[in-house]
């Protein structure tokens, strides 16, 4: 999938500004992504359509919408966005912006769960399971299963609950 194939001109431009002007939350968000989750690639402020999604992962079909202040009372657009992103077969998480600032640990473990429910296993890139087939190795080798990456945060997690 092209990201940016039959955008309107200004698409990357206006990207580039939202990235530029992205508040801490989204900065916040998208660092510990990277850091839990550092076989997936993270796009932010990504075109899903008329839409730019806060943080979206085209491997995962995931976007994750950190609403602000500047949702209150927006509720309705917030729905008809969700609507229209997925649409386009992505699953979108919403959190608030003291969600990450307050607990960006219980975050990342809900989008860790998130995750491992829709996975169900890791899927092996094209070609990548017939080599390891005829080696004998397992296919997911390459790809540990997200929530593995983050046991210590989701053990420090739980016991705060």
């Amino acid at each position: 999938m092209r990201l940016y194939q039959d955008q309107p001109s200004g698409t990357v431009p206006r990207a580039r500004q939202l990235r530029r002007d992205a508040p801490e939350p989204e900065r916040r968000l998208l660092r510990a992504l990277r850091e839990a989750f550092p076989h997936l690639k993270w796009r932010h402020q990504a075109p899903v359509g008329p839409f730019y999604a806060d943080i979206l992962c085209f491997s995962e079909k995931l976007v994750i919408e950190i609403d602000g202040d500047t949702h209150a009372g927006r509720e309705r657009n917030d729905a008809t966005r969700t609507r229209y992103i997925e649409s386009e077969g992505f699953h979108v998480q919403r959190f608030t912006n003291a969600d990450v600032m307050d607990t960006v640990e219980g975050v990342i473990t809900a989008i860790s769960l998130s995750l491992r429910e829709r996975e169900g296993a890791p899927k092996a890139r094209k070609g990548e399971g017939d080599a390891q087939k005829e080696k004998g190795e397992p296919t997911n080798a390459a790809h540990p299963h997200p929530t593995s990456l983050r046991s210590a945060t989701l053990s420090r997690w739980e016991r705060d609950l």
